[in-house]
């Protein structure tokens, strides 16, 4: 049980990730999305594909990697893969409309990853306060 004061690491009700002033229309910010890891899950990749040999890590980002959203309804310019984007898309709308994610250290802000489980990228958003 978690006790009065202390921090859960359950995400809140859904009523309570808006912020209190949720964004209009035209209030969109501009987000940047950083590469943060690019991993290689090899246990799954030997279990489950038919693998050539020296599968790597995600070829498609660099670690450090770094893009700015100027909209989350179009994704952004050089950013090499439209299934991760389909992917963190829901977190950029929520972040860039004035929403966040109370559990995060530093408001608004997520730390998001592709679908690609034997070959999954982390990404950090931050809503670029302007």
């Amino acid at each position: 049980m978690v006790s009065e004061g202390s921090r859960s690491l359950l995400p809140p009700e859904p009523e309570r990730i808006l912020s209190e002033e949720v964004a209009m229309p035209g209030d969109i910010s501009r987000c940047k999305i950083t590469v943060v890891k690019r991993m290689l899950n090899q246990d799954l990749v030997d279990a489950y594909l038919n693998a050539e040999e020296g599968l790597g890590a995600c070829q498609r980002f660099s670690d450090g990697q770094e893009f700015v959203v100027e909209s989350p309804f179009e994704m952004p310019e050089g950013f090499g893969c439209p299934w991760a984007w389909a992917d963190i898309r829901n977190d950029i709308v929520m972040l860039a409309t004035g929403g966040g994610f109370p559990w995060m250290k530093q408001p608004g802000t997520a730390i998001v990853g592709c679908s690609d489980w034997f070959r999954p990228v982390i990404f950090k958003i931050e809503r670029l306060e302007e």
